[in-house]
């Protein structure tokens, strides 16, 4: 296990150890922290000193994302071929009825009271297989808690602050090319051509837009209809879509964004909007589109890249199908493990740095996923059976499923330490029916 900076005591260590490991408990609504493992110390202890641990100053938010971005290196080298996929996305962290958070943010829909949770989630590029959270920003009310930084940060809006983000990434040395993948909230020519300007590669879906295909202005749609018109779509692969099974095909166009940007402020509360003009920015239109079994048009997604054409279109759409696996993080984090909107900490500084320690604990459960030894598929099966929990036909295990398993492996192995299997064997006794005599009437 990757442990936090060497400059933290042993103490400090051995209490994020612990603390990752009582993470992997599937949580439940009425508990004000993670499950403790079945030692010798009382909860109210192990809460004691998880609020000492959060609290502590030399417990730094950058001290706590290191082992994470240690973790996603060693998992970089081993699991991706090519490039490293980063996806980034927002997601709001409901605290509306924890009125003890004095520094929750009021948003502009009524009964949207926490905060924003921004994190950059390194995935594989071979399978899709998420390595871990590599960056997490929270929002509140007096500012950002970024774990870039060891101070409070004033907030920024969500595009521009990627530049900087991206470039912190960039100087984190990964052994591959990094690509950057986000929804359609990034459909902004202006940053695209700032990214582009700086190096960074990109993966967008976008709205239909006017671009330059072939020399003449037309939208996006326009460009897809000549494709289609062509025969260029063709059959990329088998895929899943809500659950049901259904077949992508792919095309490929090159455009240019020669138009303006524009960009939007509010300054001294006023809304303004002004004209920023920029180079020809030549990019991949790759369009996917998702068909059911009968021929239905299920799903179609407009996405534009730098990404070298060496890489395949069905490889980009791939790419970005596989960015529902950030969407699959926030899940595991607030409803389906972890349950982060019912965690009882009272700022937003304190469910940073315990997001951070949780984020370790969602990564052993990632890396148990992908191991793909005969050990691993073991010890899948034995995490599953550990869980309690039933999976669908065809399915294999699911992260929940892992995370409430191995918190279980862990009480077990330490309940072993304190009683033999004799001992246990004699207490089961107490509990499990006894066999009725043959003599009794």
């Amino acid at each position: 296990m990757t442990l936090p900076s060497p400059e933290l005591d042993k103490r400090l260590q051995h209490r994020y150890q612990q603390l990752v490991q009582e993470h992997l408990g599937q949580a439940k609504t009425t508990s004000a922290g993670p499950r403790p493992l079945p030692s010798d110390t009382t909860a109210f202890a192990a809460t004691q000193a998880a609020w000492r641990f959060y609290r502590n100053p030399r417990v730094t938010l950058p001290r706590l994302v290191q082992p994470l971005v240690d973790f996603a290196h060693t998992a970089t080298a081993k699991d991706c071929q090519d490039y490293l996929l980063m996806v980034h996305d927002w997601s709001h962290v409901d605290y509306v009825g924890h009125h003890s958070k004095p520094d929750r943010l009021f948003g502009t829909h009524p009964g949207e009271v926490g905060y924003e949770l921004q994190v950059a989630l390194a995935v594989s590029d071979c399978t899709g297989c998420p390595l871990a959270p590599v960056y997490l920003g929270l929002q509140a009310a007096d500012g950002v808690h970024d774990s870039r930084f060891a101070t409070l940060q004033q907030p920024d809006t969500h595009l521009d602050g990627l530049l900087g983000l991206f470039d912190h990434l960039q100087k984190l040395e990964w052994q591959r090319p990094v690509v950057h993948i986000i929804d359609r909230e990034a459909d902004s020519v202006g940053h695209f051509r700032a990214w582009q300007k700086a190096g960074h590669l990109f993966l967008v879906r976008v709205d239909d837009r006017l671009v330059r295909y072939q020399g003449n202005e037309c939208l996006l749609s326009a460009v897809v209809e000549r494709l289609q018109a062509q025969g260029a779509f063709h059959f990329s692969r088998e895929v899943e879509y809500h659950g049901r099974p259904a077949r992508q095909e792919v095309a490929e166009a090159a455009v240019e964004l020669h138009r303006e940007a524009w960009r939007t402020r509010i300054i001294d509360g006023k809304k303004k909007k002004w004209r920023v003009y920029g180079k020809v920015l030549p990019l991949r239109l790759v369009v996917s589109r998702v068909y059911s079994r009968q021929g239905e048009l299920l799903a179609e997604w407009l996405l534009l890249t730098n990404v070298p054409t060496t890489v395949l279109a069905a490889t980009v759409a791939l790419w970005y199908y596989w960015r529902w696996r950030i969407e699959s993080y926030f899940k595991l984090l607030k409803s389906a493990g972890l349950e982060l909107e019912h965690w009882q900490q009272e700022k937003a500084s304190a469910i940073t740095r315990r997001l951070l320690v949780a984020g370790m604990a969602c990564a052993w459960a990632w890396h148990v996923a992908r191991d793909p030894t005969p050990a691993g598929s073991t010890l899948r099966r034995l995490l599953v059976r550990l869980s309690g929990r039933q999976m669908g036909r065809g399915v294999e295990y699911t992260d929940p499923a892992l995370v409430a398993g191995m918190w279980v492996l862990l009480a077990m192995l330490e309940t072993l330490e304190q009683y033999s299997l004799a001992d246990l064997q004699r207490l089961a006794t107490l509990i499990l029916p006894r066999p009725q005599s043959s003599n009794s009437s």
